[in-house]
C-alpha cells in the first residue's frame, strides 16, 4: 500500500469504483449510476436552456443598444447652438465680421484664425474626429459635407497664416475670400 499512496491513477481509479458502486455494494451500483446519468441529464439541459436565455438576453440587449446610437445620433448628431439675447446671430461670427471690417491686417489675420477655431469647434461638434482640423476634414464623407473645398480652401490660408505669422502678405480681397469661405460652411450647417 505505501508505494500506491503516490500513485494518482491508484486514487482516481479507487474513486472511480466507488462512483461505479464499489463503495455501496453491488445492488445499489445500478441505481447510483442511474442517479448519477440522471443527475448529468438535467445538469445538460439546464445548461442548454441557460445558454439559449443568455443568447436571447445578448440579442435583446445588442438591439437595444443600437436603437440607443441612433437616437444619441439624432440628437448630438445636430449642431445645437445657445440662442443669443439680442436674436442677432451667432456671436463669435459677429465678432469675426467686425475684425474683417477693420482696415488693419492684422485684424483680418485674427478674424481668419478665429474663424478656423470656430470650424474646428463645429467639426467637433459634429462628431469628426481628430488632431488637428486637417485630420478632421480628412475624415469627412464629401456626401455630408457639400462645402468641403471651401473648408480647406480657407483652411490653407489659416495655416499659412500661422507658419508664417506678419511675413505672410493678407491682401484685403484674399480675406474676404477667405472669411467668405468660411461663412458659406457655417451657413451649409446653419451655424450662422
Amino acid at each position: 500500500m505505501q508505494a500506491n499512496q503516490a500513485n494518482v491513477e491508484y486514487w482516481f481509479r479507487l474513486f472511480y469504483n466507488c462512483i461505479r458502486g464499489a463503495c455501496y455494494g453491488t445492488a445499489d451500483a445500478s441505481q447510483f449510476s442511474a442517479l448519477l446519468a440522471h443527475i448529468w441529464l438535467w445538469i445538460v439541459v439546464v445548461g442548454y436552456v441557460l445558454a439559449v436565455v443568455a443568447l436571447v438576453a445578448i440579442i435583446y440587449i445588442l438591439i437595444r443598444l443600437f436603437e440607443l446610437r441612433k437616437r444619441e445620433d439624432e440628437y448630438y448628431g445636430t449642431l445645437l447652438l445657445a440662442p443669443d439675447a439680442d436674436g442677432g446671430g451667432n456671436q463669435r461670427w459677429l465678432h469675426i465680421e467686425a475684425l474683417a471690417s477693420s482696415t488693419n491686417s492684422n485684424d483680418w489675420r485674427t478674424a481668419i484664425i478665429e474663424a478656423d477655431i470656430l470650424l474646428d469647434d463645429m467639426l467637433s461638434r459634429q462628431g469628426y474626429s481628430g488632431e488637428s482640423i486637417g485630420e478632421k476634414l480628412k475624415s469627412v464623407e464629401t456626401a455630408d459635407f457639400n462645402t468641403l473645398s471651401d473648408a480647406w480652401e480657407a483652411h490653407k490660408v489659416r495655416n499659412q497664416i500661422a507658419h508664417e505669422g506678419s511675413a505672410f502678405n493678407l491682401s484685403d480681397s484674399l480675406a474676404r475670400r477667405t472669411l467668405a469661405h468660411y461663412e458659406a460652411v457655417f451657413r451649409e450647417f446653419e451655424l450662422i
